[in-house]
């Protein structure tokens, strides 16, 4: 017997108490599945997404509105980035930060003449997001205001994403999906970009910043 007869065997023996009338829109399939594992605080929820971000090899920071422009400046500086793409909608402040003495020497804004070989030049790039989910410690951006073009930040090989705890951290995919345009060019980060050979050797940066820096903005006490 041929591989393909087991198969097409196995699906009939599947199939066997089937009635031939039957289509699948005729039975409802329950689907109860869990929309959150667990009971959490907002505050433990944000917990949980740091924790998950630092175990796929994102760096994360703390801090509040006060300190995150000499945070953006201190990062890229010791980065050593002498050009920093600043994803067209982010808060003016953030971009004079990055731009500052103790930032980058030049900073650029995203504009629709830029090509790949011009973000291939580029050291750092600085978005906002779409949703952070905290089970899976996964950032998501939508191309929206303050996040960037898809490639925009896939080339640069350093990429800084900055979440509001506050309105952008949510507790599972589930829940993200709800909050989600799915008409949108979505793209889902779970770390810095990398893959294994067959050998399980990890390699970064192949389809993506080869470093992701995560800045968790704590909301207003």
């Amino acid at each position: 017997m041929s591989s393909r007869e087991r198969v097409l065997a196995r699906v009939r023996r599947a199939l066997a108490d089937v009635p031939r009338e039957e289509r699948p829109q005729d039975v409802v399939v329950d689907r109860g599945y869990l929309e959150v594992h667990g009971s959490r605080t907002p505050a433990q929820t944000v917990d949980l997404l740091a924790e998950n971000l630092a175990d796929y090899r994102a760096r994360v920071h703390r801090t509040d509105a006060a300190d995150l422009p000499g945070l953006l400046a201190r990062l890229t500086a010791e980065r050593e980035a002498e050009t920093v793409l600043a994803a067209s909608g982010l808060p003016a402040a953030w971009v004079s930060a990055v731009g500052s003495p103790d930032g980058v020497a030049t900073v650029v804004t995203e504009h629709d003449g830029l090509t790949l070989a011009d973000l291939d030049g580029v050291d750092t790039v600085v978005t906002g997001c779409a949703l952070a989910i905290a089970e899976t410690g996964t950032i998501v951006l939508d191309s929206g205001p303050g996040q960037g073009r898809r490639r925009s930040t896939l080339v640069p090989d350093h990429h800084i994403c900055v979440v509001d705890c506050g309105a952008q951290v949510v507790d599972s995919v589930v829940r993200a999906l709800e909050r989600l345009d799915l008409t949108r060019p979505l793209t889902w980060i779970s770390g810095p970009s990398a893959t294994s050979d067959i050998e399980l050797d990890r390699v970064e940066g192949v389809h993506g910043p080869r470093m992701l820096e995560v800045v968790l903005l704590d909301p207003p006490l």
